[in-house]
């Protein structure tokens, strides 16, 4: 960590700069997650008092717009003070100033629990499952791992075409879900047969008119091009459609699966969805 008072020596786009990674790396202490080599080590005062110290220069700067300013002195001056807010608030508005927007990549996530995730450890319905076909966003892949284990899913199936789970990006995204729910790679035909295959895709029964089943395989389809026609071919429990009314009528595949996902467990907790 930079000794506060050196930041007053540092041009102001250098100050800036210097205190947005600075706000970075505490956000990232606070949260239990310090890059290596990167934990607060700042011997003079403790992490609280250094925040404060920061966040007062940050508040000294000409650009800051008043209402970033009012929010900042808020953030500071509150009894019950939160670091890790502070400082993400801080570093994104030094961001914003700069010109410059966190990627996605960027946020600073922590994990739930410390305790490692098993799949034995797992609550789930079984016989519930999910198939990616050809998903070629990493982030959405890594968005359907952590929606489908928050909601439930017994198992994971993805498509020869679809993005590897194991990408950087999916990985982050994935929140550790992608390990604990583990996956299948395989073709539509080497599916389970002994399970009932419906598929997420306009032009079919509305969710709420939709006889889930009680076990059975969902298949979302691509980013671009929707499920394919082998796939509809293949959903011979039916097709499932969420109704849209706006102009656009288009819902991110993350999204939209995590709709599906909880009409789904929502008609098996009440005790509507169909044994087949």
């Amino acid at each position: 960590m930079i000794d506060p008072n050196k930041l007053y020596q540092l041009s102001p786009g250098q100050k800036r700069r210097k205190l947005a990674l600075t706000f970075g790396e505490l956000e990232r202490d606070i949260a239990g997650i310090p890059e290596p080599g990167m934990e607060y080590n700042f011997k003079s005062m403790d992490r609280r008092t250094y925040v404060k110290t920061v966040a007062r220069i940050v508040l000294e700067d000409p650009q800051l717009p008043e209402e970033a300013h009012e929010v900042l002195g808020r953030l500071l001056e509150d009894p019950d003070f939160d670091e890790r807010r502070l400082c993400n608030y801080a570093r994104n508005a030094l961001l914003a100033v700069i010109g410059t927007f966190p990627a996605e990549w960027d946020l600073v996530i922590a994990p739930h629990s410390s305790e490692k995730l098993t799949v034995e450890k797992r609550n789930f319905f079984p016989g519930v499952s999910v198939y990616a076909e050809d998903i070629r966003s990493p982030f959405n892949v890594g968005s359907i791992f952590r929606t489908a284990e928050a909601m439930g899913c017994e198992s994971v199936y993805i498509s020869p075409g679809c993005t590897d789970p194991g990408q950087t990006k999916a990985v982050r995204s994935g929140m550790g879900c992608i390990e604990t729910l583990g996956y299948t790679r395989c073709a539509l035909d080497q599916l389970p047969e002994d399970k009932p295959v419906f598929v997420l895709e306009t032009g079919g029964t509305a969710l709420d008119e939709f006889e889930f089943p009680e076990e059975g395989i969902v298949i979302i389809g691509s980013e671009e091009l929707g499920v394919s026609p082998e796939a509809l071919k293949r959903a011979t429990y039916g097709r499932v459609t969420i109704p849209m009314t706006g102009l656009k009528a288009s819902l991110n595949v993350g999204v939209a699966f995590g709709i599906l996902m909880q009409a789904w467990v929502d008609a098996i907790r009440k005790g509507k969805a169909k044994k087949v």
